[in-house]
């Protein structure tokens, strides 16, 4: 299932663990990952990086949340990149919080790998 686009996703997340998960989960299925344990290091890795075509991305880090992060990816970097907000959040109204704030789809973890599979498709 490789994409033709050549676009990589770049994964956003401060837990190892989920970031390893993704990959694994991504790789096997044919996509190339790049990975960033903070919102910081993702940010910079956006800034001049053609080749990401969607970023999955993490809300609850330290430091800066997912959803500054989207605010800064949207002002300063990729205005039409697709951002997938990733999180353990599951409560009423949180999807609508993500989305509000720019994201451009939300997944809740455990992460159900064929709705990822299938936003990821939409999308990149």
């Amino acid at each position: 299932m490789t994409e033709g686009s050549g676009k990589k996703i770049l994964i956003i997340d401060d837990d190892n663990r989920n970031t390893f998960a993704l990959h694994a989960v991504l790789k096997a299925k044919g996509f190339q990952c790049l990975t960033a344990n903070s919102a910081d290091d993702g940010l910079k890795m956006l800034s001049g990086r053609s080749e990401v075509g969607i970023v999955l991305l993490d809300m609850m880090m330290p430091d800066m949340d997912g959803y500054e992060t989207i605010q800064e990816i949207r002002n300063r970097h990729l205005k039409d990149i697709p951002v997938i907000s990733v999180t353990a959040q599951a409560m009423q109204g949180d999807e609508e919080k993500c989305l509000e704030a720019g994201a451009t789809a939300y997944i809740s973890k455990p992460v159900d790998v064929d709705k990822l599979l299938s936003l990821i498709q939409r999308y990149l």
